[in-house]
């Protein structure tokens, strides 16, 4: 009884950090969103959402520096100054990422920047649609495809595209909670494993 109890404890210990930097991340999301919306700033937020999100995509150091335990609350404020007066954010993104540094809450900035985003997707209408391809969609077929998903969901579609070269060929598509699966690798996946079955 006890060990099954211990597993039981693991099970929430383990789902317990991801829904706690999601509760905060929404947190410092909504008090950006609704003081940038309040000064008719959303418009001027957007690029600074996309920009900071390829900064950390691109700089181990930067990811290093907003998880790093080491670094004081004064080390880390005056590296999101630095960084904030670079990239010529938002007073809004700007102070928000100052309060972070204070409170020790910059380890949640990936999640803020996705809410975020969702949250300006949302006022305008939009819904953003994570497409990820063995290639690089061209222009053109992004087009394409956000037309086909705006057809399907009845909103216009934003795509965020990433490439997985894992993926062989085709696609993978998740608007919301909704996955679409027309990869290469699935298809494969699905015929080895009817092909298991017959055997």
């Amino acid at each position: 009884m006890r060990g099954n109890r211990g597993q039981k404890t693991g099970r929430v210990d383990v789902s317990e950090p991801a829904s706690i930097s999601s509760g905060i991340a929404e947190r410092y999301a909504t008090a950006i969103f609704e003081i940038a919306k309040e000064s008719n700033s959303l418009a001027k937020l957007e690029p600074n959402i996309t920009d900071l999100a390829a900064a950390l995509d691109g700089s181990d150091e930067l990811r290093d520096v907003i998880a790093s335990p080491v670094l004081s609350r004064a080390e880390q404020g005056k590296v999101m100054a630095a960084l904030a007066k670079k990239m010529k954010l938002q007073p809004e993104m700007a102070n928000g990422l100052a309060v972070m540094a204070q409170k020790r809450r910059l380890f949640v900035l990936p999640q803020l920047l996705r809410q975020l985003s969702d949250m300006i997707a949302d006022d305008k209408g939009e819904v953003t649609a994570d497409v990820a391809s063995a290639k690089a969609l061209t222009k053109t077929q992004s087009d394409k495809l956000a037309k086909t998903l705006k057809a399907r969901v009845g909103k216009d579609v934003k795509i965020n595209a990433t490439v997985d070269e894992s993926l062989i060929g085709g696609l993978v598509v998740k608007v919301g909670s909704k996955m679409i699966d027309t990869s290469i690798r699935s298809r494969l996946n699905s015929l080895q494993n009817a092909m298991k079955e017959v055997g």
